[in-house]
């Protein structure tokens, strides 16, 4: 294995999988850290973790239980995936993980770089933008879960590490990887050990990736591991491996836990010609909901129904207040994961699940151990087969076009 990778949540390790694999590495998603060791043919292992939300020092523990499975398969580089949106609270855990991986791996110059220019996201000066918006102003400070209420990565992550923050400015980035390189340098000598860089478009990511040759770790979102298969293909490393894809024809359902702006949009526009059934939590919370009754109405429902419990953020905030929001979002978590079982037991060969927690709930609650990466159904979220008989889309909230749900079930279902 030659780049072992640690995702935060199954959505975001899903398009992490997706950009590397459309790069020419043979890439493998595993849901957890595996017990045996990974097939030789393996170039890139993607140990997907559900720690995004959870406390950091469970998180540190488990990213560091991971980074110790993939040192195993004898790996030449690391990379550590969190969100486009960099989503963490001033205690998150985003800058700890980093900080110990760091410290594993004797990491000298860590990049922090969570630009995804192909999804609105990009890092000037600094900051953290979603599209013209700040990344404070864009909807993200509505997160139920991981409200960002600053711009500013330097600033953030000071909360929450020990580590000193410099910053690789644009005017250094466009100059290509050389000047990126001694940027870098300059920031290390300056005592940086974790330095945020700009990027604005998608050549600043592979700049960055080619600057980031040799470099023992690596973080950021998916965008920025653009530029690592070159290094490896440069020194004949890997080859060009092609994406076979076949994909399954039958029942088709969709579930979404997300909040996000972008997802309400794409429900709306998907429910105006296809069944909807709204989850209320309380009544999930109060057990007056039961998976096997959603299970049923989805089987039995036309076209491709849609099961949601994606809410205003007042909604999201009145529940979190009457129930307390580690209660509220476990028990939709394990509805979710409970319907998804029913619902692969009943005969569904197509899931589409949206959310970053959703989809964490639904691979576990499905036991899903490896994800075969197929067709990019939009920028960052790809096709997956799970199994035999079952292939899934898992969708990071923010992501997609507004005819995402269509498009996916079409995608899904595609044979070559």
């Amino acid at each position: 294995m030659l780049l072992g990778c640690i995702g935060d949540d199954f959505t975001g390790s899903s398009d992490l999988a997706n950009t590397l694999s459309k790069e020419g590495m043979s890439v493998t998603q595993y849901s957890g850290i595996p017990s045996q060791s990974a097939d030789p043919s393996v170039e890139v292992g993607v140990v997907a973790l559900k720690s995004r939300s959870i406390d950091p020092g469970d998180a540190v523990q488990q990213s560091l239980d991971a980074l110790e499975w993939l040192q195993k398969q004898g790996c030449k580089q690391y990379f550590f995936k969190y969100c486009s949106t960099f989503d963490s609270s001033k205690k998150g855990n985003i800058g700890p993980v980093v900080e110990a991986m760091a410290h594993k791996l004797g990491a000298e110059k860590v990049i922090i770089c969570p630009a995804f220019p192909g999804t609105g996201r990009s890092v000037y000066q600094g900051h953290l933008f979603v599209n013209d918006a700040l990344l404070n102003e864009s909807g993200m400070e509505n997160h139920p879960l991981t409200p960002m209420i600053d711009a500013d990565l330097r600033r953030w992550l000071g909360y929450q590490t020990s580590l000193p923050v410099g910053h690789v400015n644009a005017c250094d980035v466009l100059r290509g990887a050389d000047a990126i390189k001694l940027a870098l340098e300059r920031e290390h000598n300056a005592g940086n050990r974790l330095i945020v860089v700009d990027a604005l478009q998608d050549d600043d990511l592979r700049q960055i990736g080619a600057a980031a040759d040799g470099l023992i770790l690596v973080t950021g979102g998916s965008g920025v591991a653009l530029g690592l298969p070159a290094n490896f293909r440069r020194r004949s490393e890997t080859g060009s491996n092609g994406t076979h894809w076949s994909g399954q024809s039958g029942k088709c359902v969709v579930l979404s836990g997300s909040c996000s702006s972008a997802t309400r949009a794409q429900l709306q526009r998907h429910t105006s010609d296809n069944p909807k059934f709204e989850i209320v939590a309380e009544d999930v919370i109060s057990g007056s909901l039961q998976p096997a009754q959603l299970c049923r109405w989805l089987m039995d429902a036309d076209g491709i129904p849609v099961a949601y419990s994606s809410a205003e953020p007042q909604v999201v905030k009145a529940v979190q207040e009457a129930f307390g929001s580690e209660k509220a979002a476990s028990a939709l978590e394990a509805f979710f994961a409970e319907t998804a079982r029913q619902l692969v037991a009943a005969g569904v060969e197509r899931l589409i699940v949206a959310g970053g927690e959703t989809s964490g709930a639904v691979v576990e609650g499905l036991e899903l151990r490896q994800l075969s990466i197929g067709p990019e159904i939009d920028p960052g979220v790809p096709a997956l087969r799970a199994g035999p008989e079952l292939v899934i889309a898992l969708k990071s909230g923010n992501f997609g076009a507004p005819d995402f749900f269509g498009k996916a079930a079409d995608i899904l279902a595609e044979k070559t």
